[in-house]
């Protein structure tokens, strides 16, 4: 009999035990992952990156010779700027490309020398095996400075205050649209 007892003890505290146990979706168990996957939000599609001065985003634009927008890519602000060059220059026909060294890149180099256009890019100091160079051509890159100067006279771009890609374009392509007619 004593054995019996101990027995029924022991189930009673394994049962109360497994009762009291288990964690109804652990609504309130702190520890662990979250009970069921829960869809990402945030800004992993939305060009926003982090960089060292915070979250950021990278506009490759390219324009004409008189400064006027033609095309653009929004990039993170973590990611290389060679990234963005060939969806921003396909399908597009020019003389030559005016860029500075962050353009550097053998890859845009040799497909730049495939279309037939002159590549008009300030080398890294480090490269291995520089490369000739306009310099004349290589002072007209004001333009594009200057059209990304008169970009960020708009507040809501130079702050990045969309927080889609798709709003920020229509507001880049609206400022573009104010500067060509100014």
């Amino acid at each position: 009999m004593g054995q019996g007892r101990c027995f029924r003890a022991a189930f009673r505290g394994l049962l109360g035990r497994a009762r009291h146990g288990i964690r109804h979706g652990r609504r309130h168990h702190h520890q662990g992952p979250p009970p069921r996957p829960r869809r990402k939000r945030g800004t992993q599609s939305q060009a926003i990156g982090r960089s060292k001065g915070g979250m950021t985003t990278k506009i490759l634009a390219l324009t004409d010779a008189l400064g006027n927008l033609v095309r653009f890519v929004l990039l993170p602000g973590h990611r290389f700027d060679t990234v963005g060059v060939p969806p921003l220059i396909d399908g597009v026909a020019f003389g030559a490309l005016i860029a500075d060294k962050a353009f550097d890149s053998n890859t845009i180099i040799a497909d730049l020398d495939e279309r037939g256009a002159k590549v008009v890019i300030s080398q890294h100091p480090r490269r291995a095996k520089p490369l000739q160079f306009d310099a004349e051509m290589y002072r007209w890159r004001h333009v594009i400075e200057n059209f990304f100067c008169k970009l960020k006279e708009f507040k809501r771009i130079a702050m990045r205050a969309d927080k889609t890609d798709q709003s920020f374009n229509a507001i880049i392509h609206l400022a573009a649209a104010v500067i060509n007619s100014r």
